[in-house]
């Protein structure tokens, strides 16, 4: 899991998951990557507790980056860049 932080990344788009839980912020994510150019990042937001876990596993499965896990407002941002 990544330890820093990448906030001064602009993403090319936000994917809004809060509200939804597991597994449909993981088939969310996997659908909108593909929305992003290659190099992009997409940004998600998600307030499901297992989405950080589900998430982490996903990238790295796929082989996108996940440049950052963000906690805030009762949730996570991630940050993903597309690798491929």
């Amino acid at each position: 899991m990544p330890e820093r932080i990448e906030t001064t990344l602009e993403p090319a788009k936000i994917l809004d998951c809060r509200g939804l839980y597991c597994p449909e912020p993981v088939f969310r994510t996997s659908e909108e990557i593909s929305s992003v150019a290659v190099g992009d990042v997409l940004e998600v937001l998600a307030d499901d507790p297992a989405s950080e876990s589900d998430i982490t596993s996903w990238a790295k499965h796929t082989g996108h980056e996940l440049l950052s896990i963000e906690k805030r407002d009762g949730g996570f941002r991630f940050l993903i860049r597309r690798t491929a």
